[in-house]
């Protein structure tokens, strides 16, 4: 018990530092690779004395500190696989267009342009123009420009727990989480599907970053009050491992998994 609520108090004081710009664990670890970074220099300015097509120079020097044990890429957690499993499932339907609710446009909305046109509504500006995007400036929790039953494809993955905590510029509201998930039922066509995502575990907010959402709340919206039907449910658990078709009750006590679901609507 005691270990858990340590374990709490530090995410709370790194969260706190990330957000005033300072990062203690990449600082731990650009110390520690200093003596690596000033080794590297001194092999280099040695051989490159034979080879000036590359000359060493001191003002020029721009330190990278954080590479040196890393992984090749980051093939796992929230993100990679919410973006890969909703992509997969898109690229399966071939719906004739897709609409989104404040997904991210670099991860999950790319790889849906690769193969097939995007409607993007977020209550933020945006100031790109891409190829095959086209993007609605609008509050998520009424997507008001969309009529009812209307939309055959539609996603909002890692979005609606951020709404009414005026995080992203949004007016404060405790049910804007809930008055999201009832617009996005509304606007889904009959035969259509939802894919949503958001943080799972012990239900919890964590002002203003986040509402952590129990999968049994989840259920009870969509499927007792709003009358969608499940057609599938993935998870990624708290240390970022997926699980396909995975039992919603296996993540009620967790802390910080990513409930990913499926929805549709009867005809």
């Amino acid at each position: 018990m005691l270990k858990n609520i340590a374990r709490r108090y530090l995410r709370t004081s790194y969260e706190i530092a990330i957000n005033f710009g300072i990062n203690p664990v990449q600082f731990m670890r650009a110390v520690r690779s200093v003596p690596r970074f000033l080794r590297d220099y001194f092999v280099y300015a040695r051989v490159s004395k034979e080879d000036q097509r590359f000359p060493l120079k001191i003002w020029k020097v721009r330190p990278r500190l954080h590479n040196f044990k890393g992984e090749a890429g980051g093939a796992k957690g929230h993100y990679f696989w919410q973006d890969l499993w909703a992509a997969r499932k898109i690229y399966e339907r071939r719906p004739s267009h897709h609409v989104d609710v404040g997904s991210r446009i670099d991860g999950f909305i790319a790889h849906l342009l690769v193969f097939m046109p995007v409607t993007v509504v977020d209550i933020r500006p945006l100031s790109s123009k891409v190829p095959g995007l086209t993007f609605i400036q609008e509050d998520g929790t009424t997507l008001a420009s969309l009529r009812v039953n209307s939309v055959e494809s539609i996603s909002s993955l890692h979005a609606v727990e951020h709404f009414g905590l005026g995080r992203y510029g949004d007016p404060v509201d405790p049910d804007a989480c809930f008055k999201a998930m009832r617009a996005l039922a509304r606007v889904l066509k009959p035969g259509g599907r939802l894919y949503f995502s958001v943080p799972i575990g012990r239900e919890r907010l964590e002002f203003n970053a986040q509402s952590v959402f129990s999968p049994r709340t989840i259920w009870w919206v969509f499927k007792k009050k709003l009358g969608l039907e499940i057609v599938s449910f993935s998870a990624v658990d708290d240390e970022g491992n997926f699980h396909e078709e995975a039992n919603p009750e296996d993540f009620v006590h967790a802390y910080y998994s990513l409930g990913l679901w499926e929805f549709t609507k009867r005809g």
